[in-house]
């Protein structure tokens, strides 16, 4: 019978996995904004796209940062102690960004938009390169001591590795949001995200390849739980690869489904990797936290999954009817500013 704390693993897990999907397409959005808008009353429609959702789109992170502060208080106390700095940046970009969607429109002058587009370009482009630095980090393993706390030096955090680890969640995010610009516009702004995801899509391919690559050599992805991990990886190459004949065919709903499913896989690989453990050292696996050693006690672990239980549908099917409500494109007229 699975345990407490591997359940509230997998569900750490899943909304980590809610999050890049939904978050993913926000941040792509955010980041076309500078990249395929050519002038301001695209940028609009493209805020417009996402505007009713990407504060609930976050909800999803800020509830697994509590899952994880409730379930597995030790995982939380090294993660964020030992990535203070780059969370710090998150949270800094995730602020400006949304504070950027509601400023932006406030005065007529090109200077002061500009200035706010700015800020949603970086704060689109910054969270997802540093997440994808954090678990990729995580996954090659942190010089972590017997008292569960990071000692690390700068190349710990930013090497080979990890920057190529960001650079792919970043693109990851910016072709899942060209995919959603398909199914949210109408005109010409939508023909332009399809062909510029056409010739996104083999740079993203490129990276993937180059990230599994690196994965062989800095990480235990291929030796531990190989019979999952691989098939997952082929999926993932699978997923990405079709988008290159789905758009060819005009096919918008597809393109998005397969970009959304190749980000879900690859948060999904990351955890698969990972159990039973949280955090990996560098230093020796002794020092390893993991689902077990990491977490909260049993009554606590029980009094939070009744409460999730009961909440999460109300909270899964308010999403769903917000999503239902403002499902139709977005075309250029009668926009709020």
């Amino acid at each position: 019978m699975i345990e407490l704390s591997e359940l509230w693993f997998i569900l750490v897990a899943v909304l980590f996995i809610g999050f890049f999907f939904l978050e993913g397409f926000d941040f792509g959005v955010g980041m076309a904004t500078r990249t395929l808008a050519t002038n301001d009353l695209e940028r609009r429609m493209l805020i417009n796209t996402i505007g009713p959702f990407w504060d609930a789109n976050e909800v999803w992170l800020l509830t697994a940062g509590g899952a994880i502060f409730a379930a597995f208080p030790h995982w939380y106390a090294t993660m964020f102690s030992g990535y203070y700095i780059p969370l710090v940046f998150v949270l800094l970009a995730l602020i400006g960004r949304g504070v950027a969607f509601e400023f932006r429109g406030k005065e007529k002058a090109q200077q002061w938009k500009n200035s706010w587009d700015w800020v949603i370009f970086f704060g689109s482009v910054l969270p997802p390169f540093l997440f994808g630095v954090l678990f990729t980090s995580i996954l090659r393993g942190m010089p972590i001591d017997a008292d569960m706390n990071i000692y690390a030096g700068f190349t710990d955090y930013v090497n080979i590795y990890s920057v190529v680890g960001g650079i792919t969640v970043t693109l990851f995010c910016y072709l899942h949001g060209l995919m959603f610009v398909t199914l949210k516009t109408v005109g010409d702004i939508r023909e332009r995200a399809r062909k510029q995801g056409q010739k996104l899509i083999y740079a993203v391919l490129a990276v993937l390849v180059l990230f599994v690559g690196l994965s062989y050599f800095e990480t235990d992805l291929f030796t531990v739980r190989a019979g999952v991990t691989i098939p997952l990886i082929g999926l993932i190459v699978i997923a990405y690869s079709s988008v290159i004949f789905l758009l060819a065919r005009k096919r918008d709903a597809l393109s998005f489904t397969m970009s959304g499913l190749g980000i879900m896989m690859t948060v999904g690989l990351l955890f698969v990797a990972l159990f039973p453990r949280v955090m990996i050292s560098s230093i020796t696996s002794a020092n390893d936290l993991t689902v077990y050693t990491a977490a909260s006690g049993d009554y606590s672990l029980k009094v939070m999954t009744i409460v999730a239980v009961t909440l999460l549908p109300f909270v899964i099917g308010y999403q769903i009817w917000s999503y239902y409500v403002f499902r139709k494109r977005v075309n250029g007229k009668d926009m709020i500013y």
